[in-house]
């Protein structure tokens, strides 16, 4: 195949497991490196952070935000819900460069309706996306999970995982 200048990013595999990090007093959440890595292997430097749900925040790698917005684009019967989480998250996102020491910045008004200002954050790869969680919400959505954990693996179980 001939060298025509272009290459094709090659996507790592997404880390696995909760991180930790913490977003300064300027608003900019320092990724760890294995994720920092992840993002820069979309090919790009961007991303797009926002929450659709208001309790958490999402970096996007623009190419995963491109086909987002195109999903939240479509018509449907659920139009009117796909338009109101598109006017969420771009009520609350805006377009971030990845810096060269890893950092992002996280939208001010983002940051203040979620508490993530000055505090330690916990951060997992889904779905070609890392999402962000403060303190305080890691431990709502803990508590949730193990709440009926044993039905919800056996049940899981009978579904094929191991």
């Amino acid at each position: 195949m001939p060298d025509d200048g272009f290459s094709t990013p090659v996507t790592l595999e997404p880390p696995r497991g909760f991180f930790t990090a913490r977003v300064d007093e300027k608003g900019r959440l320092k990724l760890p490196a294995a994720l920092a890595e992840y993002l820069k292997s979309f090919g790009e430097d961007k991303v797009f952070i926002t929450t659709l749900n208001g309790a958490s925040a999402r970096v996007y790698p623009i190419a995963s935000w491109r086909q987002t917005e195109a999903m939240l684009e479509e018509p449907g019967e659920d139009a009117t819900d796909r338009e109101d989480v598109a006017f969420l998250a771009f009520h609350f996102g805006a377009d971030s460069d990845i810096d060269p020491q890893g950092r992002v910045l996280v939208p001010t008004e983002l940051r203040r309706a979620l508490k993530l200002e000055n505090e330690q954050v916990h951060l997992r790869c889904f779905k070609q996306r890392i999402d962000v969680m403060s303190a305080a919400a890691y431990q709502d959505r803990l508590s949730k999970a193990r709440e009926g954990i044993d039905q919800k693996v056996q049940a899981l179980e009978r579904k094929g995982l191991r």
